[in-house]
């Protein structure tokens, strides 16, 4: 048995803002919650005085490189990673080597996350090997675990296939988690079109209606089959508005955002260089603004970190020809609370949401109440202020634009199926959470 005493705890199913203990029974289930409960015999007693304690992060979109590029990231490091930055829950993406298109590479992936200390589920490809011609086995995949169904680094450039993928997945209630970028509109990767930086670094770089063009195209499609699709790593402020457009046509469609292209610009790039090298690229400081508005107003809904491990070799070879992305897991809170929250950009209850409901509803993820059979939370202490610093990281990826950036908030506990997970700054091992 587990009781934390003394946290804030805050729960946005239940609207509950209160100093509260909470007790976890030997079942991994919360067994109560309540102003004071005295510590049953034997029970372990954590002391969460000054804490805030909330329902624990899930995050729909993060790459573990497992299998096939391991020497960057791989299920045990990355979800060590998540347990240190306050998730419970993150779903990997398909784009592995090879890709995660048949059964036996979903259990290869979710047998090696038993030993992890978060739950880590696995996502299957729309299409055999992301070539974007045949479609997958949907109910093979599905049967094996796979939360939804994302070629995720390739747009579905055939609009026909892609209409055929939506009805077959609308067919099932399977939710489509769609990286959209058209091709031709992107003449080099990683940087905005024509922006200072683009020039700094002599490249193309990416037009933003590169995204809202198959925002568009796909919306259409979601509103011909009835298709639940997600939009991943929204950048652009056309891309919102068609979005919220859709949405009001009555599109099933969700959209998610990324810390980085919340905190960032084009005008930041030239300074970090490849730590700024993003797919999506970062946009406008309008695009920025228009993205923390569609937060507050619910077209955009839910927060993902894109979390993407390189080495350190993979991130040296110069703008045009290093590896998009940066790590995320063990940043995003502190960062969001920090910049998005303190200003009064964002409310913290709305952020619990972006965080732990939204994604467990449009993935299909058991949801639960402070006071009910949930035992999956986070404790964080809001008043720590420190500067990001990779050498702390769990994450075998190291390559962040942060560096230095003065934050709070730091997770000192990780509770996943009732089970402590990370404590103060130290990672349990599976022996210690059994």
């Amino acid at each position: 048995m587990l009781l934390i005493q003394n946290g804030r705890v805050l729960d946005p199913y239940t609207q509950m803002d209160a100093l509260c203990d909470v007790l976890i029974g030997d079942d991994g289930v919360i067994a109560q919650v309540a102003e004071h409960i005295d510590a049953p015999a034997g029970c372990k007693v954590y002391d969460a005085s000054g804490l805030t304690v909330s329902p624990g992060f899930v995050d729909g979109h993060v790459h573990f490189r497992d299998p096939g590029q391991t020497q960057k990231e791989d299920v045990l490091t990355g979800a060590a990673a998540a347990a240190a930055g306050g998730y419970a829950t993150v779903i990997c993406m398909a784009n592995t080597v090879p890709t995660c298109d048949t059964p036996e590479i979903i259990r290869y992936v979710t047998d090696k996350a038993k030993d992890c200390p978060v739950q880590v589920l696995q996502a299957g490809s729309v299409t055999k090997g992301l070539k974007g011609q045949e479609l997958t086995d949907f109910d093979a995949l599905l049967k094996a675990g796979a939360p939804c169904l994302t070629d995720d680094g390739i747009n579905l450039t055939s609009a026909a296939l892609c209409r055929t993928a939506m009805a077959e997945a609308a067919k099932r209630g399977t939710l489509l988690s769609f990286h959209e970028e058209e091709p031709s509109l992107v003449p080099s990767p990683g940087v905005n079109y024509g922006s200072a930086a683009a020039k700094h670094f002599g490249v193309p770089g990416a037009m933003a209606s590169a995204e809202s063009a198959m925002i568009g195209r796909d919306i259409a499609l979601a509103l011909d089959t009835g298709a639940r699709v997600l939009f991943q790593h929204v950048s652009s402020a056309q891309s919102v508005a068609l979005i919220r457009a859709g949405k009001a046509m009555g599109a099933k469609i969700y959209a998610e955002v990324t810390p980085h292209h919340l905190s960032l610009t084009e005008d930041d790039v030239p300074a970090h260089g490849t730590y700024a090298r993003m797919n999506p690229p970062l946009r406008k400081e309008a695009d920025r603004q228009a993205l923390i508005a569609a937060l507050a107003d619910g077209t955009i809904d839910m927060i993902a970190t894109d979390h993407a491990p390189h080495s350190a070799e993979e991130k040296s070879r110069g703008l045009e020809k290093s590896a998009m992305g940066i790590v995320g897991l063990e940043t995003a809170f502190p960062l969001l609370y920090t910049y998005l929250v303190k200003p009064g950009l964002l409310s913290f209850p709305r952020l619990m949401e972006l965080l732990h409901d939204a994604p467990c509803r449009r993935f299909g993820l058991p949801q639960g109440e402070m006071d009910g059979p949930h035992a999956d939370f986070t404790a964080f202490d809001l008043s720590a202020s420190y500067p990001i610093d990779p050498a702390d990281f769990l994450s075998q990826g190291k390559a962040t634009p942060f560096t230095g950036w003065p934050v709070q908030a730091r997770c000192l506990l990780t509770v996943c199926n009732g089970r402590p997970v990370w404590q103060d700054g130290d990672l349990f091992s599976k022996e210690d959470r059994t």
